[in-house]
């Protein structure tokens, strides 16, 4: 895994908001065509789903790579490095949260309490590897549930 500075973060995410943010604006997903942008660090051990995580809410693929990215950390059992990566996930996604939450709400909630309980889960005063993999686990089986409904 390639170690970046804390410093980088904002960067990638800023770019990560804002590419959301176009893609959440649009009618209809191209994500054939044009695949979703990569988070600043490998995702060579993400898993991806077969599909693209398209849904009511539109093309969620690069929320599930963040997630994924975040379970594969946990998986290492570096929780502070995967405490710090899913920021990602919750600043990507409540700035997408204006775009994504009107095409379907009930999804959206749905969704919602996954990332927050995946948050908890890392961010618990004690967090443990097997509470943020289940959590993790948990959230991304919801995102491949809602792919699923489409």
């Amino acid at each position: 895994m390639i170690k970046t500075h804390p410093r980088l973060h904002l960067p990638a995410t800023a770019l990560v908001v804002a590419l959301l943010t176009l893609a959440a604006g649009c009618s209809r997903s191209d994500s054939a065509n044009n695949p979703p942008a990569e988070s600043a660090k490998s995702s060579a051990s993400v898993t991806r789903p077969a599909t693209p995580a398209a849904s009511k809410l539109g093309d969620l693929t690069t929320f599930r790579a963040i997630a994924a990215d975040v379970s594969a950390i946990v998986d290492k059992g570096d929780l502070v490095a995967a405490k710090t990566r899913i920021k990602d996930l919750e600043v990507a996604w409540d700035a997408a949260e204006a775009g994504l939450k009107p095409r379907a709400a009930a999804d959206w909630h749905v969704l919602d309490k996954a990332i927050d309980q995946a948050l908890e889960a890392l961010r618990a005063d004690k967090p443990t590897q097997s509470d943020s993999q289940a959590a993790l686990s948990a959230l991304i089986r919801t995102f491949d549930n809602l792919a699923g409904k489409a």
